[in-house]
Order: C-alpha cells, then sequence, then structure tokens
C-alpha cells in the first residue's frame, strides 16, 4: 500500500508541475541545452520528489533519487524540445510532435516507477 501512496504522490506531482505551474519561461527555453528555464522546471521536479521520499526512505537514497531525476527528466525534457524543433514538428503540423510527446510522458512515468521500485526495497 505504501508503493501506491509513493507513486499516487509522486504521479499528482509531475500532473501539476508539467502541466498546471510549469511557466512559458520554463517551457519556451527546455529546448536549449543548460538554459535556466529547463533547469528550474527540472530541478522543481527533483526538489518535490525529495520532499516527498523524506517521508519513505533516508537521506543517502533521497539525494541519489533526485540528483537522477533531475538528470532523467532534464535530459528527457530537452530531448524532446529540440528534437521537435530540428525536425520542425508542431502540435498541429506533425503527429510526430504527439508520439514523442507520449514517449517524454512514458520515461518520466517509467522513472518513478523506478524510484517506487528501489524506495520499495531499501530497507
Amino acid at each position: 500500500m505504501e508503493s501506491l501512496l509513493l507513486l499516487f504522490l509522486l504521479f499528482t506531482k509531475h500532473l501539476l508541475l508539467d502541466f498546471k505551474w510549469q511557466t512559458p519561461y520554463m517551457w519556451k527555453n527546455k529546448g536549449t541545452y543548460g538554459h535556466p528555464g529547463g533547469i528550474l522546471h527540472a530541478g522543481l521536479h527533483a526538489l518535490v520528489t525529495v520532499h516527498i521520499l523524506c517521508y519513505f526512505t533516508t537521506a543517502g537514497v533521497i539525494l541519489a533519487i533526485g540528483i537522477a531525476e533531475f538528470l532523467i527528466h532534464y535530459h528527457m525534457d530537452w530531448f524532446k524540445m529540440s528534437y521537435n524543433k530540428k525536425k520542425g514538428w508542431g502540435p498541429t503540423t506533425h503527429e510526430e510532435f504527439w508520439f514523442l510527446t507520449g514517449i517524454d510522458q512514458w520515461v518520466h512515468a517509467l522513472t518513478y516507477l523506478l524510484i517506487a521500485l528501489v524506495v520499495m526495497e531499501v530497507p
């Protein structure tokens, strides 16, 4: 039951940070590697995940997961945005844009499943 609560919290965090509280400054700049907008977005994801994990595991595990989530989230978002731009894909022009958006969300979901697996396996 604890793993389901953890997944619920991680997916709720994702919904809010990716779709409700992500600002134009963040999403417009995620395709430029190293831009503060993309770093801020991924950093917020990692920060809220770290906060959630405080209720589930130890400091060392929390730190490792926070860093890993930041790196995975940042690079997936950067790849999605830069590849769409390189190909000229947009939400109203190419269906590939939506498939790549789906891959992006799938990678984030797999990240949360992996986080839950790690947290539930650590004593």
